[in-house]
């Protein structure tokens, strides 16, 4: 059950007793503003080593002194550049402490010592990559093609199921496959693949290792210059398939989108449409019962948050599956839903992904501050930069460039982007 937050919890833990490396810009200090024994740079970073129990004080604090937080690292990965020489960074390294000093104790004096960059991770050598090629794709038979759109929903979209029995097509959670789609274009040419997330997990929706499964919406648009009705040539042929038929799949692809290891991490899902897919393949992988019990080295026991944005209550995806999930795992699943045609934002306007992350943003916030906590975001381009809005007006209030901040994330392997 997840209880301890940044700015409380027992530092005993685990957790509680890491340290984290602020890099800070801008800095001032005076008898009015702070009381911190340790000099403070001019100019240029400072890096203060801060307890995970006090990084929200910590924050605070740096704020009230005008500094602006660069970067936040865990102290145990700071280490050596891989293949390269050791790289000081010529900043100072404080230990805070106001964060550091037991209470009713006088702060103490730290030395300064030099620290080395962080090392970058290496990427899963199990990851399955390109196994098969468009050249020489798979080719699968299709098992089922069940409609996922309610009565009140709009548009189509279905859940679509491949048979691999016949070869070693395999892949993991938050990767992709491409699909072949029959026929010619316009010139005569094999259609070219179209990639789609994966919407199962590893074992797949019949937990026998035979199985992929999509979640496909047919696109359809008006020709900007016609005004005729354009229906998408790769998402029409899966929409209507049938089962049995034939259909020529390439790959797996894909590492940004894995999901780690980490049985105890946070991992914060914001959705769109079928941008759901990966989020189901992991929500199964952490909370359905016949994984679990496939994976006994992986007992999910921390946070998944899904925030979830469709137009209709008809279009929320798996919706009784996601809720099944909540009621059993509540302690660990939070389940949020936006839902534009149908509910209002603060403003009166319609409610978009973007109004949710900003209703939520100071929790949400928090959470971003745990090493272990991983966001995701998939499904409409367009989301990114009403969240990122919502999310850089919560950072400047602990003087943080929200920007920056998720570069950062970015760079620790803690934000993974797959929008279209």
């Amino acid at each position: 059950m997840y209880n301890p937050s940044v700015s409380g919890g027992n530092a005993s833990t685990e957790a509680g007793s890491r340290l984290f490396l602020y890099e800070v810009q801008g800095l001032r200090q005076s008898a009015e503003t702070d009381n911190m024994a340790n000099p403070i740079r001019k100019s240029g970073s400072v890096f203060i080593a801060v307890p995970y129990t006090r990084m929200n004080q910590e924050m605070q604090r740096i704020t009230r002194m005008g500094g602006k937080i660069v970067s936040i690292r865990p102290m145990e990965d700071v280490g050596t550049v891989s293949n390269a020489e050791p790289t000081p960074i010529t900043a100072p390294v404080v230990v805070s402490a106001e964060a550091a000093t037991p209470a009713g104790t006088a702060p103490t004096q730290t030395t300064e010592k030099p620290m080395t960059q962080a090392a970058p991770k290496k990427a899963a050598a199990s990851v399955p990559v390109n196994l098969y090629k468009p050249n020489s794709p798979y080719v699968g038979k299709v098992l089922s093609n069940e409609p996922l759109v309610r009565e009140g929903g709009t548009g189509i979209v279905q859940h679509i199921t491949f048979d691999l029995s016949e070869g070693n097509l395999h892949y993991v959670e938050g990767q992709s496959i491409g699909i072949i789609p029959d026929g010619t274009d316009d010139k005569g040419k094999p259609h070219k693949l179209r990639l789609y997330s994966i919407a199962s997990t590893r074992h797949g929706d019949n937990m026998d290792d035979k199985t992929v499964s999509l979640c496909v919406r047919q696109l359809e648009y008006k020709h900007p210059e016609s005004g005729e009705t354009v229906y998408g040539t790769c998402s029409t042929f899966l929409c209507g398939i049938e089962p049995g038929a034939d259909v020529k799949i390439t790959g797996p692809v894909g590492k940004e989108m894995l999901l780690p290891d980490d049985p105890d991490a946070t991992i914060i899902m914001l959705a769109t449409g079928t941008g759901i897919a990966p989020f189901r393949a992991y929500l199964w992988r952490m909370f359905k019962d016949a994984e679990r019990q496939a994976n006994p080295d992986y007992q999910f026991k921390g946070l998944a948050w899904l925030i979830f944005g469709v137009p209709y209550t008809g279009n929320v995806l798996y919706k009784e599956e996601l809720e099944q999930m909540q009621d059993q795992y509540a302690d660990h699943f939070k389940l949020t839903y936006a839902i534009s045609r149908e509910q209002q934002n603060a403003e009166g306007g319609r409610m978009y992904i973007q109004h949710r992350v900003g209703e939520h943003a100071a929790e949400l916030w928090e959470l971003m501050q745990k090493p272990n906590t991983h966001t995701y975001m998939c499904g409409l381009k367009g989301m990114e930069d009403g969240i990122d809005e919502a999310m850089a007006a919560e950072a400047s209030k602990h003087g943080v460039d929200w920007t920056e901040f998720r570069k950062q994330m970015k760079k620790d392997h803690r934000w993974h982007v797959e929008t279209y």
